[in-house]
Formats: C-alpha cells, sequence, structure tokens
C-alpha cells in the first residue's frame, strides 16, 4: 500500500494532529510502508524527510499551528503521478486539503480524511459566532467526497452526524507507556524546578482562549489560602495568552514553557494531579500521556475528554467553565491520597490498553476496504 497524506500542520509544529500523523508515519516507515507528506512549511528546519514536501505558507489567526500553505498544484500532480499512491488522506479543512481532495478525484485516487479540530466551538472564544452556519457549509462540502472519515471519539462522531455527516468511522488514539510512566525520579523534577510545595498541580497544552486556561487562575482563587500555600502550579505550553496569564498569575504558578520528550514525561509524573479545563478537545492526548504517567486527571465533561476519563475511577469531569466544580475536585482529591493511589494505578492501566501499533492496524484495515470496495466498483 502507498499513502499520500495532504495536511496543513506536520511535525515539528506543537498540536495534536501533527504528532499523531507523525507517530502514524513513524509507524508506517517501521513496516516499511510507502508514503509521501503533503505540508506547509515550517518556522523550523528541524525536521527534513525525503516522504515530506513543504510548500511556503502563513500561520492561520483562528490557530496558528496550523498554517495556510500556497501550493504548487504542478509540482503536486508530478509528485502524485510519480509516487502513484493507493490512497489520498486529507487531514485538515484547509489549502493542502483542499488539493489531496481536489487530485483525488483528478487521478481518481480512493480518497479519506479525518477530523481533528473543532473549529466551531472556537468562534465562540474569539466571539465569532457569526461565522458558524458558514464553517459548517464549508465543513460539510468539503468532506462529502471523502470515502470514509476518521474522527477521534465518540463524542466527535455523534456530533458531526447531528451535522449531516455520514460515512465515519472512529479513529482513536494511542500513548506510549514505555515513554509516559509514573516512574520518573519525583525528587529530581522537584529540583529542577525549585519546587518546595508538597503538592504539584499540572496544566499542559496551549495557552489560548480555546482552551478555557483562564479557568485556571478561577480556580486558584477559589481554593483556600492554607491549601493553596501546598500547591505548586506548573503549567507547560505557550500560546497568545501566555504573558496575560503570567502578569495576573499567583505567585504559585509557574510558567515552564513548551516541554517536549522526557521533560514533558518527567513532569508529568511528578505531579500529583493534572488539571485540564478545555472544553474544545475532540480527543485529548494530552489526558491519556497525564493517565498513563499515574496522574489523575480533573477535566472538563465535553468532546473527547470526557470518552477518556472515567469519573471517579480515573478522575473527575467538571462542568465546563465552573470553576467552583473544579477547584471542588482538587480539594476532594487533595484531601484523599488513598483515592489519589486508586486513580493513579485505575488510570495507569486503562493507559496500558491504548496501544498505538492496534489502532494503526485497525486504520489500515480501514483504508484497504475503502480500496477495496473501489476497486470492486471498477470492475463491477
Amino acid at each position: 500500500m502507498k499513502i499520500a497524506f495532504f495536511t496543513d500542520t506536520f511535525y515539528p509544529d506543537i498540536n495534536g494532529v501533527a504528532r499523531t500523523l507523525k507517530r502514524f508515519t513513524d509507524y508506517l516507515d517501521d513496516q516499511n510502508i510507502s508514503f509521501k507528506v503533503f505540508a506547509p512549511s515550517t518556522r523550523s528546519d528541524e525536521y527534513v524527510s525525503e516522504h515530506i514536501h513543504r510548500f511556503k505558507s502563513l500561520s492561520f489567526f483562528l490557530y496558528p499551528e496550523c498554517r495556510l500553505a500556497f501550493p504548487n498544484i504542478f509540482q503536486i500532480k508530478e509528485e502524485l503521478q510519480n509516487f502513484e499512491p493507493d490512497i489520498i488522506h486529507v487531514a485538515t479543512p484547509f489549502n493542502m486539503g483542499l488539493c489531496g481532495s481536489y487530485y483525488a478525484k483528478k487521478l481518481n485516487i480512493p480518497l479519506v480524511g479525518s477530523y481533528h479540530t473543532d473549529f466551531d466551538y472556537y468562534l465562540s472564544f474569539y466571539e465569532l459566532e457569526f461565522l458558524s452556519s458558514y464553517l459548517w457549509t464549508y465543513m460539510k462540502w468539503f468532506h462529502l467526497p471523502f470515502k470514509k472519515i476518521f474522527v477521534p471519539s465518540r463524542e466527535t462522531l455523534e456530533k458531526l452526524r447531528s451535522k449531516g455527516f455520514s460515512k465515519m468511522e472512529i479513529w482513536s488514539r494511542g500513548v506510549d507507556c514505555t515513554f509516559f510512566h509514573p516512574y520518573y525520579d519525583r525528587f529530581a523534577v522537584r529540583q529542577q524546578y525549585r519546587i518546595r510545595k508538597k503538592y504539584i498541580l499540572t496544566y499542559v497544552g496551549r495557552l489560548a482562549p480555546e482552551k478555557d486556561v483562564k479557568t485556571l487562575l478561577e480556580v486558584v482563587k477559589l481554593i483556600p489560602d492554607e491549601v493553596n500555600e501546598n500547591i505548586q502550579w506548573v503549567i507547560v505550553g505557550d500560546g497568545p495568552l501566555k504573558e496575560q496569564l503570567q502578569n495576573s498569575a499567583p505567585k504559585n504558578m509557574s510558567f515552564v514553557g513548551f516541554l517536549k520528550g522526557k521533560a514533558l514525561a518527567e513532569v508529568y509524573s511528578a505531579s500529583d494531579l493534572f488539571v485540564f479545563p478545555s472544553p474544545t478537545e475532540t480527543f485529548g492526548n494530552v489526558v491519556l500521556e497525564s493517565l498513563a504517567s499515574g496522574t489523575p486527571v480533573i477535566g472538563a465533561n465535553s468532546g473527547g475528554v470526557k470518552s477518556i476519563i472515567q469519573d471517579g475511577v480515573t478522575g473527575r469531569l467538571c462542568q465546563p467553565g465552573d470553576a467552583q466544580e473544579f477547584a471542588t475536585a482538587v480539594l476532594d482529591l487533595l484531601n484523599n491520597e488513598s483515592l489519589r493511589k486508586q486513580m493513579s494505578s485505575a488510570g495507569r492501566n486503562y493507559a496500558l490498553t491504548q496501544k498505538w501499533e492496534q489502532i494503526f492496524e485497525q486504520l489500515l484495515l480501514a483504508y484497504s476496504g475503502v480500496i477495496g470496495e473501489l476497486e470492486e466498483q471498477k470492475y463491477a
């Protein structure tokens, strides 16, 4: 099988779409399955590969990590004709995605897509709700030619179905439990970040309106002073709200910037709780990483996050935007060490069942089904 990917974001971009596609293409490489990626240029030359074709681009205002490319259509056509892919997978609905969809039809190549980002939910955080109907009209039109649409969670599937989408299948996410685990040196992390407080509470993600990070500040204000003085908040990530948050953050909240690799895994492992108020996740990779690290999660009861957290077992689910409910959940778990330990074990055990290899095998089977179906139609 030969696969061509069209995406408006790819490694080393920092977001769930880019990370998932990089993980999948690494798996394809290991399995000696041929692929090519058509993606925008990045601000970094950190990752260069013969499999990737880059095009000049600008950042997209609603989601700067997802870039608007200016593709060379003649180059794309030539590359596709030389490569002769068995299937085209479109991962984003912008310029690169449009190119992939166009050439799938033009060259009679089976076309599938994946839905990663709930841009409609983003609009409310940027006071652009009036664009919602136009957005859904475009999204339905864009996804109409796809023979299969892969979505990350049951919640996303049901939402899209209510909007008139069809031909959907769940493509979940996995986690590397040999890398994200509870066994890192917690004391070394405390030394590195000069943490002397009893508890470490962590957030990992983009510091932007759609992640509802302002709720974190409200949560801190609602926690009694005698408890707060024993808590060190560690905020991992970057984004447009970082400076504003830093200026209004309490003294016990540290902003450590973007972390990756072992540095990120160590922070998860050293944390007592992971607090994630974002209501806009179609999945929530960071939630699964935290559970794999043995750290219970207090998350928003919304989107894909609620399909990962088992309320009362691996963490707590709270009403989106309800800082009081989040604060109460934090206090309850900090005051119940035995329950935190039970949740830590349950979260780790759940994460161990979410293996990337099995998830990718299922996706390849779905590809084969689409290819086979179109072959049958040719000779019918």
